[in-house]
């Protein structure tokens, strides 16, 4: 329900006026029942594609620029498997160890590539189909500090954070999918955090969970746990609801050994890939954004020729993720207009390669959820989703760069959300939409406004969307309702969220996998 003030449904402005005493009146925008999904004003998946910062001439650049770069470059470091998968399929390993990719062999692969993937959720209302220019945003990150928007404290995070995190993703609308937030800094073994990290997020949400592995002996068991919840092996293989976010190159231009390794386990177990290429423009990337996609373009290529010769269609998502530094002080500057240009400009070089693709939106430098967090956000969400990026990674709740995570952020950051997809979704312009009819019979012996005709009631709760935190009172009404902050509305909501959301695993598997691994939270 949104915060402001709305007319009822069959009410003109007059009677509502007149209810208003003692305070603030209590009108809302009703309706006789639950809009179905495909009239919802904004719902996952709309498809965005509107913002194009490179032109035509430009993706084809970088397309070559990224194909002459593994040709002539390459990458280093490859694990021996890597390199043993590699050159079987056509890749030349150099006497200086370097993995270089004949161009011939990564058009191949991108015959195969896996294209239209479903990303599942344990509740397929939740699946994300990633084809085209569809939008979906989602969490990301491994924040080390949960931030106390109150106190203005940063402490170290926990396996309770995450598992709280999810759960508040499961109840928020614009947030479609939940990826690894932050650290369990509580969990000390590495093995038992990896566990942790996964069961925290599949107990808190049934969307869509991506996760990562610190070490490649940890994938086994994170697998028996998921062949728990999924209810057997055969079952996850049916319906895959876990992604690995997989950061299998260190830019510029290596391979990250363990990392490869890993991915080549989940590859053979039925998991999804994230290829994350997370270069740094102007450190661990080259500062001109356009030669910054070219390096990540080139590395997630890479990654596709990888997978593809492990498994040919294998679902990978083509992860072009480079970063901006502040270079003034080599920094991380995840909230600049240049991180968004960034990002959307990854997208288009997505739908070039007509690739599922993901890159970072949302992540703001500010320390807190304030007012440099909101442009922030608001600036590199929007941008991602006009230019039509499949997933749209740390959209929401991320602060200092990466290193805070904060609860309240993301239920304002659901708020947020709902904007940038009803700018994604555009403007409907059909004969119903233009037609001058509603015109006449207001303006031609009518009252002179819009406010409860059939047309303006009508689309109330399809054309537009509302607040659920955003506060549109006017003045008077905000001074009589007590000058409410926004901040305490966002507390508020998200410990009602909190006090009512519960385990989305049963009582029984819960059970099982408490006796069998050792969880953290509650």
């Amino acid at each position: 329900m949104a915060n402001d003030e709305m007319l009822e449904i069959g009410e003109t402005c007059e009677p509502a006026r007149a209810r208003r005493s003692g305070g603030r009146a209590a009108r809302v925008a009703l309706r006789a029942a639950p809009l179905s999904e495909d009239m919802r004003p904004v719902r996952p998946g709309m498809a965005g594609g509107q913002y194009r910062p490179i032109s035509d001439a430009g993706v084809q650049k970088i397309h070559q620029s990224a194909l002459e770069a593994l040709e002539v470059i390459g990458l280093a470091d490859a694990p021996p498997s890597g390199v043993e998968i590699l050159t079987g399929a056509g890749a030349i390993l150099g006497d200086d160890g370097r993995i270089r990719f004949p161009r011939a062999l990564v058009e191949d692969m991108l015959t195969v590539a896996a294209r239209n993937i479903t990303l599942h959720a344990r509740d397929p209302k939740f699946d994300m189909h990633l084809s085209g220019t569809n939008v979906h945003f989602g969490t990301a990150g491994a924040a080390v500090h949960i931030v106390d928007p109150v106190t203005h404290e940063y402490r170290e995070s926990t396996a309770q954070d995450l598992y709280d995190a999810a759960r508040l993703v499961d109840n928020l609308d614009n947030i479609h999918f939940y990826q690894r937030t932050m650290v369990c800094r509580d969990v000390k073994d590495n093995r038992e955090m990896d566990l942790n990290t996964l069961y925290g997020c599949l107990a808190g949400t049934k969307k869509h969970v991506g996760t990562s592995f610190s070490d490649p002996a940890h994938v086994a068991d994170c697998f028996e746990m998921l062949h728990m919840v999924a209810g057997g092996e055969e079952k996850w293989l049916e319906r895959p609801f876990v992604s690995n976010s997989n950061c299998f190159v260190v830019p510029p231009m290596k391979f990250a050994e363990e990392s490869c390794i890993t991915m080549e386990d989940c590859i053979r177990r039925g998991m999804p890939m994230l290829l994350l290429s997370a270069g740094q423009a102007g450190a661990t990337a080259p500062a001109p954004i356009a030669l910054a996609i070219v390096q990540a373009v080139a590395e997630c290529l890479a990654g596709v020729v990888y997978v593809n010769a492990i498994k040919k269609g294998a679902p990978a998502i083509f992860g072009t993720w480079p970063f901006v530094s502040d270079l003034r002080t080599g920094a991380m500057s995840g909230g600049s207009a240049e991180q968004a240009l960034l990002t959307a400009g990854c997208a288009q070089m997505h739908r070039f390669y007509d690739l599922p693709g993901g890159a970072a939106s949302g992540i703001s430098d500010s320390k807190l959820p304030d007012m440099q967090a909101g442009w922030e956000q608001g600036i590199t969400n929007a941008l991602a989703g006009l230019s039509g990026l499949n997933m749209c990674y740390e959209a929401v709740g991320m602060h200092a760069s990466l290193l805070g995570f904060c609860l309240e952020s993301l239920v304002l950051g659901d708020d947020l959300l709902g904007q940038a997809m009803r700018l994604v979704r555009g403007i409907d312009v059909t004969e119903d939409s233009t037609a001058i009819d509603a015109m006449k019979q207001v303006c031609l012996g009518g009252p002179g406004h819009y406010l409860g005709t059939d047309q303006t009631l009508g689309l109330m709760q399809t054309e537009y969307i509302y607040p659920k935190v955003g506060n549109r009172m006017s003045p008077k009404e905000w001074v009589e309702a007590g000058q409410p902050l926004l901040l305490d509305t966002a507390i508020a909501r998200k410990n009602a969220i909190l006090a009512s959301a519960g385990c989305q695993v049963s009582p029984e598997i819960d059970t099982a996998i408490r006796a069998r691994f050792n969880i953290y939270f509650r």
